[in-house]
This record gives C-alpha cells, sequence and structure tokens, in this order.
C-alpha cells in the first residue's frame, strides 16, 4: 500500500530486488500501527511521498545474505521483530551507542519509493531489510497480533524506564492511555515504580480501566477532575517524580506535565503536537524546580528486548491492548480505526496482516 500523497493510499505492485550479501527479504506478518502513522497519512509529518508506510514490522525472514545472516545472526525461517532506524554505524551519535540519533539515520516507512528499490515499509508482504538495521528473533509460536506489541512495549521501557531512570519507590504519572501510555504502565510497573497513575478523557474509560489491570494505582480523568490537585492529593502534596507525556496532539498536557512533577522531578515528553507552538509556557518552572525536561524520539535495542521478554514471559494480559487487525487493503480504515474516526469503534492497538 503507497501514500501517493496525504490522505491517498493506493495498492501497487512492485517487484522483489535482487539479494545481495548484506540485505534480507522479510516476508512480513504483521505491522503494527501507531499516532505517527495517521500524523503521516495526513502530511503532519511532511515525509516524502509516494512512499510505503510501516515502521513496526514483524515477519519471517524469506531470504538473506551470506555476510547479513552472520552479523543479524538470524537465517531463512527466523521470525523477527525490525527495529525502525537504519543506522550509519560510523558516525559519533552511533559510536557513542545512540544509533536511535544517527546522524544519517534513515527510518523504515520514510524512505520514498523512488529510492532503490522502494520496499522500505511494513504495510506491504515483503520488505527488504538494510545494512545497518537490527533485528530481534522472536518466538514463532506467538499470535502475530501479539508479537507485533514489541514496538510500543520498547517505547515504553525506553521513555517510562531507561530515560527518566525510574527507579523502585518512585511515583510516576503516565499521561495517555494509549497503546504507548499503556506500555509504560508495564515497563514502570516492573521497574519497581512505588506508584503510578494514568490521565486520560471521559472517552479513555475502556483505556484507562485496562491502565488499572496493568498495574496503575489510580487513573484520572482530566475532563472531570483537576489534574493538578489530584495528584498533590496521590502524592501528599509532594508531586510525582516522573512524568511520562506520551498524549498526541493535546498541548496542555506539557504545561500540566511542570505543574505536577517534584522539585527535581522528570519530564519525559514522546507525544508529537503537530509541530504546534506551546500555549502558556513557562519556562521559570523548570528554572525554578529544577526539572528535567527530556525529549524521546526513538527506542533503544535494550528497550525493544526487554519488551520482548515481558511478551514471551507471557505474565500480563498484553492481549488485551490489541483490539484491531486489518488485511493489508483496509490500510486506511485502520489508521482511521486508531485514530478514533470510524463511530462505534474504541481501538488502543491496531495492526495489518498481509494474504500470502
Amino acid at each position: 500500500m503507497v501514500l501517493e500523497s496525504p490522505r491517498r493510499l493506493e495498492a501497487r505492485d512492485l517487484p522483489i530486488p535482487d539479494l545481495t550479501d548484506d540485505t534480507a527479504i522479510l516476508r512480513l506478518e504483521a505491522c503494527g500501527i501507531c499516532g505517527s502513522d495517521y500524523e503521516q497519512f495526513e502530511g503532519v509529518l511532511r515525509t516524502p511521498t509516494p512512499v510505503i508506510p510501516g515502521h513496526e514490522p514483524l515477519g519471517v525472514i524469506e531470504a538473506i545474505g551470506d555476510r547479513a545472516a552472520e552479523y543479524w545472526r538470524v537465517d531463512v525461517g527466523d521470525r523477527v521483530a525490525v527495529e525502525n532506524m537504519i543506522a550509519c554505524g560510523h558516525c559519533p551519535r552511533c559510536l557513542a551507542g545512540l544509533r536511535h540519533l544517527c546522524e544519517r539515520r534513515k527510518i523504515y516507512s520514510y524512505i520514498p519509493l523512488a529510492e532503490q528499490h522502494g520496499l522500505w515499509g511494513a504495510y506491504a508482504q515483503h520488505m527488504v531489510l538494510a545494512p545497518g538495521s537490527v533485528v530481534h528473533k522472536i518466538d514463532a509460536s506467538l499470535a502475530p497480533e501479539l508479537a507485533v506489541l514489541f514496538n510500543p512495549l520498547g517505547a515504553g521501557f525506553r521513555w517510562a524506564v531507561e530515560i527518566p531512570e525510574t527507579k523502585p519507590g518512585d511515583n510516576v504519572l503516565v499521561m495517555g492511555p494509549g497503546q504507548r501510555g499503556l506500555a509504560s504502565v508495564l515497563a514502570a510497573r516492573q521497574a519497581g515504580a512505588d506508584k503510578i497513575f494514568v490521565t486520560g478523557l471521559t472517552a479513555d474509560e475502556k483505556k484507562l480501566e485496562l491502565a488499572r489491570a496493568f498495574g496503575a494505582d489510580a487513573t484520572i480523568d482530566v475532563e472531570q477532575e483537576d489534574l493538578t490537585q489530584r495528584v498533590r492529593e496521590l502524592t501528599d502534596g509532594r508531586g510525582v517524580d516522573v512524568v511520562v507525556e506520551v498524549t498526541s496532539y493535546a498541548t496542555a498536557p506539557v504545561t500540566d506535565a511542570l505543574d505536577v512533577v517534584r522539585m527535581g522531578g522528570t519530564v519525559v515528553l514522546a507525544g508529537m503536537k503537530g509541530f504546534k507552538a506551546i500555549p502558556d509556557f513557562v519556562s521559570d518552572k523548570i528554572v525554578v524546580k529544577e526539572i528535567r525536561v527530556h525529549g524521546a524520539i526513538g527506542v533503544t535495542s535494550s528497550a525493544y528486548r526487554s519488551g520482548i521478554r515481558m511478551i514471551e514471559g507471557g505474565r500480563h494480559p498484553l492481549e488485551r491492548m490489541h483490539t484491531h487487525g486489518f488485511p493489508l487493503e483496509e490500510a486506511e480504515l485502520a489508521i482511521q480505526t486508531l485514530a478514533r474516526k470510524i463511530p462505534g469503534e474504541d481501538a488502543i492497538h491496531c495492526s495489518l496482516h498481509p494474504r500470502p
């Protein structure tokens, strides 16, 4: 499925290229969909077109070059989860272990069709895995719709644990009960957080219920309750140690985060706002409270591994997070469903499943 221009997805047949020593052909089983898929579809991200979207690939190695098999340590028939960033491996950022911030990075689903073979996205039956990719073996017995949760769970571990260095005893506020917010609850709980709180809207009732099932101690409907006052009540006036802001488009949570975090606390900003300015943003709050504000754009390999271990461990009802699966040709419907544009559908996690 090719995004020809904003809001226009069309099916195309493209040839599978010849294999090289350092590439592989992935037969896709599933592609997860997140809020950035909607932003790409709408043209908000300003990514090039035409392009094959899809940056959360899960599939089986169908063919692989000898060098690629050696450095990825996988072979034909292995099921793998694919990290969405392709790093050069040689720039200062890569050499510092920050490959997700590679100076020459490319991202699956954002590489245009005009570049080489064009098979750079997971809204497809096959895609090419390029040199510089990172893949993770994952249990082949898992249902594809469960295994493909590796991406949001990886984000939860990076954004809610690795970046803020969440430790046992911390109080954590997760702003937004979508798939990455719920994943943040699971990750923070595993890290030993003392209390976890989750915010949402009145329409998020089912998601907030799932947050509590995943380990949240309290949920806050920001349309019915005063967020700052409620957090003070829950923390004896202290505020939370960590705020993980994962709402999409809404700008008010960014300013709210500065109010509810404790002195010397950490705010992680991971929710994209469509490049909108933040009204009423008062930087002095950061200064006088000595708040650490950290942006989050990607997921580390260590966080992906933590997410995959959680899936394979089978100790959490992760299947409750996955609500909708669609055939490949219904990609637009899948995007619109996740974005709450389809009346009567309350989606948390959606995925595409190509037919053979």
